[in-house]
């Protein structure tokens, strides 16, 4: 049969059935995987992670003594069958549990290389040669690590979200145990981490989905309770706008009986007294007394405080290491000694005043005590 250009019937529905077979792959290729964040959610994700990272870098840097750099957060989701697509490396997976402010958890996943690094400066190494395998002691210098960088994180969602949060200490794990990944699917916040030049990796944060909507929707919300807060102030402003706007409106007071609480009191017959304050003079000095003790005012003295005191043989002496504890003559929540040239004259209470420790005094000693104990 001769080909005149024109298609036969079969070859039309041949066509059709082509075209119909794509559109129910194109159709399967978009329902498949479900839309689990918007823009602006995934937005909001990630700024939380770049400030409360950013608080930890400079944990790590500290404890570390080394130049510690995070990058701008990569937001994601990732589905937990996908999971072992991304961990092309030895993963060492910090669980992070949070107790007060929020309900959930998340996981931070680190290098089993860059753990080693970290592990081997916080057990006083340089970094340089690390352990190849981590034993107890190297996951517990790592653990602690994450656990002051994770608190110093919780420390910023404080000040973002406007209300205490808090974490229990992390639990750090080298493999899944089938208790790690739970969930089924997560929101993945990636971070370029360098260290010195130690570490030039990748540290990713792994959040559940439902925890990841919860911190959304608290941190997007709070801006209602915010105007609301703001309404208030403003009525007080405005208050006295129109108190001057509009004239004074002159009322008569009604003036009532005075109500007593028990008997009444009868003002005529009353006594009344002009209460009697003890005098106290100051003590003044001649100008010879206080010409010499000028002379004594810029004499340096060292001030000591003194938490308390024991008494051990020599064999306890030498048995001490890091982590022994040494048990005091005093109980809990007793004042300090506070001394001067090694002389007891006050006692007082320890405070924290920024960074510093302080002591707030309670109690001054007699001048007689004093005086007893230059003696």
């Amino acid at each position: 049969m001769m080909n005149d250009g024109m298609l036969s019937q079969d070859e039309i529905d041949a066509l059709l059935n082509i075209s119909s077979d794509d559109e129910e792959n194109d159709d399967s290729l978009h329902t498949n995987e479900p839309a689990y964040l918007l823009d602006i959610e995934e937005d909001t994700l990630g700024e939380i992670g770049n400030i409360s990272f950013g608080s930890s870098a400079t944990t790590l840097s500290m404890l570390l003594n080394q130049k510690v750099e995070i990058t701008t957060p990569e937001v994601s989701v990732i589905q937990k069958n996908e999971l072992d697509k991304e961990f092309t490396f030895e993963p060492v997976s910090i669980q992070v549990n949070y107790i007060d402010g929020f309900t959930g958890n998340n996981l931070l996943v680190i290098k089993q290389e860059d753990a080693a690094v970290i592990s081997d400066i916080m057990l006083g190494g340089d970094g340089t040669a690390p352990e190849e395998e981590l034993n107890d002691i190297h996951l517990s210098a790592v653990q602690e690590a994450m656990n002051q960088m994770m608190g110093a994180a919780a420390t910023s969602m404080s000040t973002v979200f406007n209300k205490k949060v808090d974490i229990s200490p992390p639990t750090i794990k080298t493999e899944d145990d089938g208790t790690i990944f739970e969930e089924d699917a997560y929101v993945k916040v990636s971070f370029q981490l360098k260290v010195g030049s130690l570490i030039d990796s990748n540290i990713m944060q792994l959040i559940p989905i439902n925890f990841a909507k919860q911190l959304v929707s608290q941190l997007l919300n709070d801006d209602e309770p915010a105007e609301r807060e703001m309404a208030p102030a403003v009525e007080e402003i405005e208050k006295p706008v129109k108190q001057m706007a509009e004239p004074e409106v002159q009322t008569e007071v009604k003036q009532e009986t005075p109500q007593y609480l028990g008997k009444n009191i009868d003002q005529n017959n009353s006594t009344i007294q002009q209460a009697a304050f003890s005098t106290f003079n100051q003590v003044e000095l001649n100008k010879a007394e206080q010409r010499n003790l000028d002379l004594l005012l810029d004499i340096p003295l060292k001030v000591t405080v003194e938490l308390g005191r024991t008494k051990r043989t020599i064999k306890d002496i030498l048995d001490l290491s890091a982590g022994s504890i040494i048990e005091l003559d005093k109980l809990a929540g007793e004042p300090v000694d506070i001394l001067v040239n090694e002389k007891l004259i006050a006692k007082g209470e320890v405070v924290v005043i920024d960074e510093n420790f302080g002591v707030r005094v309670t109690d001054i000693i007699s001048q007689t005590d004093r005086l007893m104990n230059l003696k």
